[in-house]
């Protein structure tokens, strides 16, 4: 499984080879760290938390959470990935956004955008009532709410309410274009949340790169033989 956080940018459109023009959306994805890997028998669970991005400013508990990768900054988001097996991956590792490539299929995890208070024909796609024979100021209402009898209305009524907000998630998008450079991916069709929200890119197929955490090791220096005596001794001389 391959996976990353990134943050939603606009929508646009790309050409294929075979001249359509297919409607994209965005997404910048930086390099993730680890900053950690927990297993079954530590958390009762397998997943990998991942951070990205930088704070000015973190919490006590969150610098300490974070010391073993203190190298990278102070990372501004964390998030987990559930994944089968961990086996392999070291805290500190970054996740390859050259990882994913054109044509994969991935699910994208993201907070819709807030609209507030909403009618039951917004909210609901209620048909609404009657404009008119009698029916003054009904073209939105909710109508009947349920039976009198028994005096109460039944819990997951469909009702007028807060809309969006919500944590959704799109499967089965494909990935159009990948520009590694920029970090951009550009994602077929829309994505949850507005302009600037976080989003978790998840591949279900494929292998996730890393970037190594360990350094690698400083050759040692190369000992200088010592010079024949006879050397040596016309130098003295």
């Amino acid at each position: 499984m391959k996976f990353i956080i990134g943050r939603k940018l606009e929508m646009s459109q790309r050409y294929r080879p075979s001249g359509e023009v297919v409607p994209v959306t965005l997404v910048k994805v930086e390099p993730c760290v680890i900053t950690q890997v927990k297993t079954s028998d530590t958390d009762g669970y397998v997943a990998v938390q991942v951070g990205t991005g930088s704070k000015k400013h973190l919490a006590k508990p969150q610098v300490g959470h974070l010391k073993p990768v203190a190298e990278h900054g102070d990372l501004a988001t964390l998030r987990e990935f559930r994944l089968d097996s961990v086996e392999g991956i070291e805290v500190g590792a970054v996740c390859d956004p050259e990882s994913f490539v054109s044509g994969d299929v991935i699910d994208v995890t993201g907070l819709s955008k807030g609209k507030g208070f909403q009618g039951v024909v917004k909210r609901h796609g209620f048909g609404g009532g009657p404009a008119t024979h009698g029916h003054k100021d009904n073209l939105r209402m909710p109508g009947s709410i349920g039976a009198g009898g028994h005096q109460h209305v039944h819990p997951g009524q469909r009702m007028a309410g807060r809309m969006g907000g919500d944590r959704v998630t799109v499967k089965n998008l494909e990935i159009v274009d990948v520009n590694a450079e920029q970090g951009l991916i550009a994602v077929k069709g829309a994505v949850p949340g507005a302009r600037g929200t976080t989003l978790l890119v998840v591949a279900p197929e494929g292998a996730m790169k890393y970037i190594s955490a360990k350094k690698p090791a400083e050759e040692a220096p190369v000992a200088q033989e010592a010079a024949p005596a006879t050397e040596a001794a016309a130098v003295t001389e």
